[in-house]
């Protein structure tokens, strides 16, 4: 009788690792909801050990602030990526970049699922929940506003507060409160587009030429680089 050999498991570096999980992590999110973002889950979909996952992340609740902090990550750095686009266009602000960000922010929240984890992380009593999300977000902000001059922080910061609100609340419950005013699915997004096309801090961001965006030492965009992400990393 003849025994099938148990194939060999492919070796993986800490950090091919840890990066497996939280791609596992990031599908079970949108396949079944942030309650399935487990250690045993998420160890039985890359075919690891639920020590393995205990060694990287330390708790079920660690595996979810790393995960909401990749998925703020990804989303931060596209942002960077399409406010660096506007910059080498030279050309004057469309509505063309700010709704790709608006678009990115609220699918964040929606379809990848992280308004969900949040409030669930919340709800079980992770109280630092939000702390990843805020800090990937405020270091976003400040780093642009370096690039940018501080009378344009306070515009950017305000305008930052009101785009992830509205997002974060828009998952929740924004396709319900829509309907019962009778208003289309996408109104809060289109609200959140006037407000941005409106914003000072981003018609600044895409109205300046790449030749002076680039042109201070040591203070520009290519330099922001959030977690392991760059531009050149991200999908079109």
């Amino acid at each position: 009788m003849s025994i099938t050999p148990i194939p060999e498991r492919k070796r993986l570096s800490p950090e091919e690792s840890r990066d497996a999980a939280l791609e596992a992590a990031r599908a079970l999110l949108i396949e079944a909801g942030p309650q399935a973002v487990t250690l045993k889950a998420v160890a039985a979909r890359i075919g690891r050990t639920h020590a393995n996952l205990l060694h990287h992340f330390g708790s079920a609740a660690g595996l979810q602030r790393a995960l909401a902090r990749s998925l703020a990550e990804t989303v931060c750095t596209r942002i960077v990526c399409l406010i660096q686009e506007a910059r080498a266009d030279g050309q004057a602000p469309t509505e063309d970049k700010p709704r790709q960000v608006v678009d990115l922010a609220f699918d964040a929240f929606d379809k990848s699922g992280a308004g969900a984890l949040a409030s669930w992380m919340i709800l079980s009593g992770n109280e630092d929940a939000l702390d990843p999300i805020l800090e990937v977000i405020h270091g976003l902000v400040d780093q642009i506003a370096a690039v940018e001059g501080e009378d344009t922080g306070t515009a950017l910061r305000e305008d930052t507060l009101a785009l992830v609100l509205m997002a974060m609340g828009d998952a929740l419950l924004g396709e319900q409160l829509a309907r019962s005013l009778d208003l289309p699915r996408g109104a809060a997004r289109e609200i959140a587009l006037r407000q941005l096309i409106g914003s000072p801090a981003f018609s600044r961001c895409g109205a300046r030429t790449s030749s002076h965006a680039f042109s201070r030492p040591g203070k520009n965009l290519h330099q922001i680089r959030l977690g392991r992400r760059r531009c050149r990393r991200l999908p079109a």
